[in-house]
């Protein structure tokens, strides 16, 4: 995958990561507080009609309600109002705080009533029910008339329910007017007894016994209340600022974690290119940075390891070049210095063989520090050329009779292939040189017995010039390398071999100068060929182009044949 589309996956990851998961923190957090927000206010609401159901079952009436209904406005922070179904009002707690009531909202009154539920024993016989249902009506007349006495002389009033749920009234021992009726001593009436016999005949029996409980008690029983609960405009219950914090707190975390492994999927291999490129410019050549995947990371890392791979060959054929050098002016040199020193003391005498012996090899000599001199310009461009109008037949007819004498001592036929005359801009003297560095490369490298051809073939604008020989060929893995400065397919140091490698290296340069290039196939065992391609001149008539094929298509044997009796123009020349 693409080192950019890895990134912006992992960008967009962790951004919907980090919004999903603040969405959904946020939300389970907003619910939970909602939920707790919700039981909180039905826990109060509860409290609030628990505590006013106990105080009317308690006291038999709701005077003295104002305190039990400011503390419960304070313990909740409800504003709490408390109307009878009638309409009187009973307490408020925002004039119980002395502030202005504020309005009402628009919810419903939650309804409390102080009236016992009657409890009956299991098993009972609906007549039984019936008279325990006239006994509770009789015995809650009298308790909830003491009870309301005893509230109104300022007693502390008890209440606990009896078998049936009758309140059983207590008080704090504070002497009152107040007479505590005995249980049963206020016999039910008969309206009573007969309300609730037609439950018998109606049932379900207890839920119609109620019904008629509530109805035979509701002249001495507290009233109903409704009870207003807020006011208009509250502001809702806000979210905690804490739980909030928090999970943006976590969503940062999550982000940071992300952008924190992200840099290090960025840095790791940038980081080892750095280390590897500093260890390269401390002269560690042999550093590499591991590649892994396709993407650009991947794609700069290969590019690295090219390029050290690009440093550490040149400084092995600059170091392979400084031996190459080294070796062939030692040995000649040593030479020389010992017959100089032989002459000079008299040991050797001075005869003509001797004499041009050590010219020649102070001549070898000279053409190795001329190579390097011409390379030297080549690759600075300050090589000079002077161009012309050049007959590449011409210059190949010279370069084959400048080599004539090496190809028949090696026992190799020297042949040329030039149908017509083609013209290019060049420096004679340069493309001279190229051609002559081919065709001894190719002399050397062909045994007796085979041929090397010099061939010219015009294409077009191009003119092609290759060099063919039936030599033992050049290997696959060798010919990346045959350009290459100091390069030499055969490593050992022996002028025989071919000298120190820059010829190659002089003849492309030349070449690439002159706006053309040069290159080579190769079969081992079947031979090699060399092709130099230039750009023609344009000043070729077609009509000498013509008569020149026709010219050399019937005498090209005979032109071979006369090249051994008469040099070229250019040999003349």
């Amino acid at each position: 995958m693409s080192f950019r589309l890895r990134v912006l996956g992992l960008l967009m990851l962790v951004a919907l990561t980090a919004t999903a998961a603040t969405a959904w923190l946020t939300l389970r957090q907003a619910n939970r507080q909602v939920q707790e927000t919700v039981s909180a206010g039905q826990q109060e609401v509860s409290r609030i009609t628990g505590e006013l159901r106990a105080y009317g079952f308690a006291h038999g009436t709701w005077a003295g309600l104002s305190p039990t209904v400011g503390e419960l406005a304070k313990d909740t922070g409800q504003r709490i109002r408390v109307v009878t179904e009638t309409g009187p009002l009973l307490a408020d707690s925002d004039a119980l705080a002395g502030r202005e009531p504020r309005p009402l909202n628009s919810g419903p009154p939650v309804l409390v009533d102080a009236r016992p539920v009657l409890r009956f024993p299991g098993g009972q016989t609906p007549r039984l029910s019936v008279k325990l249902a006239a006994t509770a009506i009789a015995n809650y007349r009298s308790s909830a008339a003491y009870a309301a006495c005893l509230t109104r002389a300022g007693a502390e009033v008890t209440a606990r329910r009896d078998n049936l749920g009758i309140p059983l009234i207590g008080t704090d021992g504070r002497r009152t007017h107040c007479a505590q009726p005995p249980r049963g001593a206020d016999p039910h009436t008969p309206q009573d007894l007969d309300a609730l016999r037609a439950c018998e005949s109606a049932p379900p029996l207890t839920p119609c016994l109620q019904r008629v409980f509530n109805e035979r008690t509701a002249s001495f029983a507290p009233p109903r209340l409704e009870i207003h609960l807020g006011y208009q405009n509250e502001s809702p219950p806000s979210l905690a600022a804490a739980p909030t914090v928090a999970v943006a707190v976590a969503v940062a975390l999550a982000a940071v974690l992300g952008a924190l492994l992200l840099s290090r999927t960025v840095l790791r291999p940038v980081r080892a290119m750095t280390l590897a490129a500093k260890g390269l410019g401390e002269g560690d050549l042999g550093r590499r940075v591991p590649v892994s995947g396709r993407d650009e990371i991947a794609q700069l890392g290969g590019a690295f390891n090219r390029m050290a791979d690009s440093i550490q060959s040149g400084e092995e054929r600059q170091r392979r070049l400084t031996g190459d050098i080294a070796h062939e002016l030692r040995t000649p040199l040593a030479n020389l210095r010992g017959y100089l020193e032989a002459l000079r003391d008299g040991i050797v005498e001075p005869t003509p063989e001797l004499l041009a012996s050590l010219h020649d090899e102070a001549l070898l000599q000279q053409r190795i520090v001329d190579d390097l001199q011409d390379l030297a310009l080549a690759e600075a461009g300050e090589l000079t050329y002077h161009r012309v109008e050049v007959d590449l037949r011409e210059l190949l007819d010279a370069g084959r009779t400048a080599h004539r004498a090496q190809a028949g001592t090696a026992g190799v036929a020297l042949e040329l292939e030039a149908p017509c005359p083609v013209y290019v801009s060049a420096d004679p003297d340069r493309l001279r040189q190229v051609v002559g560095n081919l065709v001894g490369n190719a002399l050397r490298a062909t045994a007796a017995g085979g041929t090397v051809t010099l061939a010219l073939i015009p294409r077009g604008e191009q003119a092609i010039v290759e060099v063919r020989d039936t030599g033992k060929g050049i290997r696959a893995q060798d010919l990346p390398h045959l350009f290459d400065r100091f390069w030499r397919a055969d490593p050992a140091r022996g002028r025989a071999t071919g000298g120190s490698g820059l010829g190659l290296s002089i003849a492309r340069q030349i070449v690439t100068d002159h706006d053309g290039t040069v290159d080579v196939r190769s079969t081992v065992g079947v031979g090699t060929t060399f092709t130099i391609t230039l750009s023609a001149a344009s000043a070729v008539s077609a009509v000498s182009a013509v008569s020149a094929v026709s010219a050399a298509s019937g005498s090209q044997e005979g032109v071979n044949r006369q090249e051994e009796a008469e040099p070229p123009p250019s040999a003349r020349r």
